[in-house]
């Protein structure tokens, strides 16, 4: 899984788990970790009079809390004891993005929107380490349980994006509408619009070198498979085939988590949530290269 192996991570795993004790261990370890950290951001921002951005750090550090608990009870399930965080042998990964935590503390121009965009990249990196766990592990009941916390995390990314849109559209006073008198045009599929973040692509790839360069045509090439995947997914906004390469492959990735969480049948969300997964890295790369 190349794509993921370097895409939201900051930094390639510290080691390698070799139980399920260090695995619920270590998920134990992470949700405290983003449950103390958004509560120390509200706890700041009632500090600062922000009660918009405490409420909405309060309920993300509840959120997170809740995490703790379902990691607790499948640990007690499985191995019929609770995490132990003595088994913790590593450093914690690096999921929780400090830079822009800063920034919500010291400035004034803070919304929900961007603080809840900081939560998508937040359980995004959650998403890609357990899913470097998975690809990388030696022992398969461990993959499968990475798997498992993987979809768990994917869940997470899908909730939080909802709530984003919904504090957009508060901020912005409701969905853009378009110039009334004019019939709405026909939507496109996710097909039409991975062939057009290819075109982008290409144009990176003719833009950049090096290592770079063998990035961007990795990631087109992996765009263009998905385009073959793709047909009949989602009905997007034609307008969007005129965005830039990150706001096509951001809606995507909204498209097939959307498409995920209306599937009728196990083999249809399984490949929804697959054509997510590989978005959501690849969306991780195209903030890199760009």
């Amino acid at each position: 899984m190349p794509l993921l192996r370097t895409s939201l991570l900051k930094s390639e795993p510290k080691g390698v788990l070799e139980s399920l004790d260090e695995l619920f261990a270590l998920a134990n370890a992470m949700e405290r970790e983003a449950a103390d950290r958004y509560a120390a951001l509200a706890d700041d921002m009632q500090l600062q009079d922000r009660g918009d951005l405490a409420a909405v750090f309060a309920q993300l550090a509840a959120a997170e809390r809740e995490h703790v608990d379902s990691v607790a009870r499948w640990s007690q399930s499985r191995l019929g004891k609770p995490p132990d965080p003595a088994l913790v042998r590593w450093e914690v990964p690096e999921t929780f993005d400090s830079d822009t935590a800063a920034e919500i503390r010291d400035s004034r121009l803070m919304s929900p929107y961007r603080a809840l965009s900081m939560a998508v990249r937040n359980e995004e990196r959650a998403f890609a380490f357990w899913s470097y766990v998975a690809a990388y592990a030696e022992d398969s009941e461990i993959a499968k349980a990475a798997e498992a916390m993987a979809r768990e995390e994917l869940g997470h990314v899908d909730t939080l994006r909802k709530q984003r849109r919904r504090a957009y559209h508060r901020e912005h006073g409701g969905t853009p509408a378009g110039q009334q008198g004019n019939p709405p045009a026909a939507p496109v599929d996710a097909a039409a619009l991975e062939r057009r973040l290819a075109t982008h692509l290409a144009a990176l790839e003719g833009r950049v070198e090096g290592a770079s360069a063998n990035r961007a045509h990795e990631l087109l090439q992996e765009t263009m498979r998905m385009s073959e995947q793709a047909s009949g997914v989602g009905r997007l906004p034609p307008d969007l085939e005129q965005s830039d390469a990150e706001t096509i492959a951001e809606a995507l990735a909204d498209a097939y988590l959307e498409g995920a969480e209306s599937a009728d049948d196990p083999d249809r969300l399984e490949f929804l949530q697959t054509l997510a997964g590989r978005a959501i890295a690849r969306l991780a790369w195209l903030r890199a290269l760009t």
